[in-house]
């Protein structure tokens, strides 16, 4: 009897949670849904730095027209491969070079997005700076930003979000591929919820 009951809250258990998650999700989706690149134009903020957090080519390009346009005083990549060099990335017929020694700064040392968290920290205040706007895909931006104001609670944090072609939002349920790339994703801001509420806790 006893086993039957144990067995009986299991499983209620698991479909409350299964539920909890499936409704979290949803609200997940239209939230990064909703997230639109801003257009580069005059009354667009200004910060101190563009950080582009690497996993695409569309947030370099962002954060460079952000730079050129004069928006933030330096960019930042962080999550760059060791190997890769600022020429492979900035072209000489792309990029003044100039402009690349004077503005533009490549992080090696992050693997992940806590490791970007880490490495943008060190920069911002190694630059003395106060102000970002922070380059990744919409999907990302949730993640990203609550990493990066854990480690800089005082920072002034501005989303910038790029909108990859690859995922398509609008009708996430009809794509299989879609789907489980953005449950992943929603599975890695929960566990990356949890660590900072227990981290906090200790």
């Amino acid at each position: 009897m006893m086993l039957r009951y144990v067995t009986f809250l299991c499983v209620l258990l698991l479909i409350l949670a299964a539920l909890l998650w499936t409704a979290g999700f949803v609200r997940f989706v239209d939230f990064i849904s909703a997230y639109q690149e801003p257009a580069i134009t005059e009354g667009l903020t200004s910060t101190d730095a563009a950080i582009v957090l690497t996993g695409g080519s569309e947030r370099v390009d962002a954060g460079l027209k952000l730079l050129k346009a004069g928006f933030s005083r330096k960019l930042f990549i962080s999550g760059v491969y060791p190997n890769l060099k600022m020429e492979e990335i900035f072209p000489e017929n792309n990029v003044d070079p100039d402009l690349r020694a004077c503005c533009i700064e490549l992080g090696h040392n992050a693997t992940n997005t806590l490791g970007n968290a880490i490495e943008t920290q060190a920069f911002m205040e190694r630059e003395g700076y106060s102000s970002m706007r922070l380059v990744t895909a919409n999907y990302h931006m949730p993640r990203s930003v609550m990493l990066l104001r854990h480690q800089m609670p005082e920072m002034r944090i501005i989303p910038h979000p790029v909108v990859p072609e690859a995922i398509k939002l609008q009708s996430w349920w009809l794509s299989p591929k879609t789907f489980f790339f953005l449950a992943m994703e929603y599975s890695k801001y929960l566990y990356a919820k949890a660590r900072l509420i227990v981290e906090g806790w200790l």
